[in-house]
């Protein structure tokens, strides 16, 4: 790992884009390998160049900085500064795990401490950058959500969205309160220990439910069970379950 960082900008304003142009130049230890001015050529550009820094704008045509970060895969995307003159997209850009967020007009001096802190990053993550990102996102925000990864797309579905989820072979597809439906290649083990147990409660091998989403129990002569959800779903309930949905519903 070389101290040189190798820097991909894209911003479609031109004076903004030769702004960062000359800031990467004057710095010894950055190699401009890339600059364009949509999003679609930021995401090309990326994919074949690899850098190890990007300097995005938020809004630009063909895809917004955003997109771009959420189109590649976690564990291989390069660290990321957004530069923009909006500040309403703070928090989903600290989402992507953003090194910085600089607001427009910002000066050399912001530039390079927004630097430093990359290099801070990249320091930490070690030799293996990829994976303590990714597992750096999963601590910060996989608490409260399941991520899936598809299409080289991260998709988080925070807990209280969760309606129920059940086994699909290789999957489990998650039910959520608005209706939608997500595979998530995983098994239902893996599932169940993410999910908090004071919320959910597995009712069958092959299905977790929300507790306060029940509606009714109906319960058969073989010992089985079946609940009904809000919203209309039916779940069934295992013989080996009854007695421990019983006790959750009083």
């Amino acid at each position: 790992m070389t101290n040189t960082l190798r820097v991909l900008c894209a911003d479609d304003e031109p004076h903004a884009l030769e702004f960062l142009r000359r800031l990467i130049a004057d710095d010894p230890s950055l190699e401009l390998v890339g600059a364009c001015s949509n999003g679609e050529d930021a995401l090309r550009l990326t994919l074949e160049l690899s850098p190890d820094l990007l300097v995005l704008d938020i809004r630009m045509p063909g895809g917004s900085g955003l997109d771009v970060v959420a189109a590649l895969e976690p564990d291989s995307r390069p660290l990321v500064v957004f530069a923009t003159a909006h500040d309403d997209h703070a928090v989903e850009a600290f989402e992507l795990h953003a090194v910085d967020y600089l607001l427009k007009p910002f000066d050399d001096a912001r530039f390079t401490r927004a630097l430093a802190r990359a290099r801070e990053r990249r320091q930490a993550e070690g030799p293996d950058p990829g994976q303590a990102r990714l597992e750096g996102l999963l601590e910060e925000r996989g608490e409260d959500r399941l991520v899936i990864h598809r299409e080289g797309k991260m998709v988080m579905i925070p807990f209280d969205e969760i309606l129920w989820v059940e086994a699909a072979d290789q999957y489990v597809k998650i039910h959520g309160t608005d209706g939608r439906t997500q595979l998530m290649r995983a098994s239902m083990s893996h599932v169940e220990k993410r999910l908090p147990e004071d919320d959910f409660l597995r009712v069958h091998r092959s299905a977790i439910i929300r507790r306060r989403a029940v509606r009714a129990l109906a319960s058969s002569t073989s010992g089985t069970g079946r609940l009904t959800l809000e919203g209309g779903a039916t779940v069934p309930v295992s013989r080996t379950r009854m007695a421990i949905v019983r006790r959750s519903l009083r």
